[in-house]
């Protein structure tokens, strides 16, 4: 079965969407699943650099105040889907170019999966700034793909397929993320375990 999932690196409901829905095709082991990752990018101005999480905060939601309830039922449905965050340790947001390239070099190696996990990790529970070159080199170095292919991998060319994907994802009207293409449905936000498990069986009983 192919999934498809259009996330952002920088987006903690797509860290939950994406640990829910690793918990739900564990109920289906003899069941062949395709999982595929579209990037999308929540700030597509965002600055190469970043900026600090501060001024993301001010800029989005008009100060941290204002964020916090949004914040805290993020942290409530992670802590249903086994995540502790800590989002105070995040100090700055980063543009998620690099991340993108790295998860999409990734599927060469057969370990998209797991870069994309501790992609997530690094950002949402070590508070790391997952658009340093360094911090995802590391990342890289961690699941047998080297420095040098990593790096040679970030070019104009690499950057351009990264940016007409999330056109793509524009194009066909997705707006929000997580997207989960499931089989011929389509599932928009973090959803549970137990409604993962619901599209995929449904899906699974017209094969």
């Amino acid at each position: 079965m192919k999934i498809n999932i259009f996330a952002d690196t920088i987006c903690g409901w797509c860290f939950i969407g994406h640990t829910n829905l690793n918990n739900a095709i564990k109920k289906f082991p003899d069941t062949k699943f395709e999982i595929s990752h579209t990037p999308f990018q929540l700030n597509p101005e965002m600055p190469a650099e970043g900026i600090s999480r501060d001024k993301y905060l001010q800029i989005k939601f008009g100060g941290k105040d204002y964020a916090t309830p949004m914040y805290e039922n993020m942290k409530l449905k992670a802590k249903e889907a086994g995540l502790i965050l800590n989002l105070d340790k995040i100090k700055k947001t980063p543009n998620t170019v690099l991340s993108h390239l790295l998860i999409i070099l990734s599927e060469k190696f057969n370990s998209q999966d797991q870069v994309k996990e501790k992609i997530y990790q690094s950002y949402f529970i070590d508070g790391l700034d997952i658009g340093d070159i360094n911090i995802l080199t590391n990342i890289a170095k961690q699941n047998n793909i080297s420095e040098k292919v990593f790096r040679d991998f970030i070019n104009e060319e690499s950057i351009k397929k990264v940016n007409s994907k999330i056109t793509l994802a524009k194009e066909q009207g997705i707006s929000g993320v997580p997207f989960f293409e499931i089989g011929k449905e389509f599932i928009s936000g973090a959803q549970s375990i137990l409604q993962l498990e619901s599209v995929i069986k449904s899906n699974l009983s017209r094969i």
